[in-house]
């Protein structure tokens, strides 16, 4: 489950996506690294599981080195992107791939001259949504958005949305918190 502190990419993880960002371009893959890494972000978005068993500490680096290997080869991974995954393992990273995942798409999207905007909703918004979103984001900020969508069960209604530095959480989850934090007070 993630938070909105927890929204933000780490340190650590921006270091490691501008890294792979940076290798590919010099070898000339990145369109296929970034794909790798969007297929990536997706199984993670998708998988608790996978998010868990990667980020727990109570499973071993080899264990966890493994399961990437085998991910890997089942999305027909890049040969870098792979030699990435078992470098982000081995060096006790694996927890922080979603965000090497997204720090990763937002440096492709700047490339392209866009912004890259993370978005969390409680039900999978559908095209026409996102459609209205990503005009209603280019009118705010002046550029394209490319967006990222993920579902997160926990926020009950509204959004989060990340773009850059900026985020902007109208999510029933957080005005609920506000809500009782004020009657509290009260």
């Amino acid at each position: 489950m993630t938070t909105g502190q927890d929204a933000i990419t780490s340190e650590a993880g921006g270091r490691y996506a501008r890294a792979l960002f940076e290798l590919a371009d010099e070898a000339g893959a990145l369109d296929a690294v970034e794909a790798d890494m969007t297929a990536l972000g997706a199984a993670f978005a998708q998988s608790a599981e996978l998010r868990r068993a990667l980020s727990s500490p109570v499973h071993k680096t080899g264990d966890k080195a493994a399961v990437l290997a085998a991910l890997a080869q089942k999305l027909k991974f890049q040969d870098m992107t792979a030699r990435f995954l078992a470098v982000t393992a081995g060096n006790g990273r694996a927890g922080e791939l979603p965000d090497m995942a997204r720090a990763f798409a937002a440096l492709a999207a700047k490339r392209r001259g866009a912004l890259s905007a993370d978005v969390a909703s409680a039900d999978a918004l559908t095209a026409a949504q996102l459609k209205d979103l990503a005009a209603a984001l280019k009118t705010a900020l002046g550029k394209d958005v490319e967006i990222r969508a993920e579902v997160r069960p926990e926020l009950i209604g509204g959004l989060i949305v990340k773009v850059g530095s900026r985020l902007f959480d109208s999510s029933l989850s957080t005005q609920l918190e506000g809500l009782r934090k004020s009657l509290k007070e009260a």
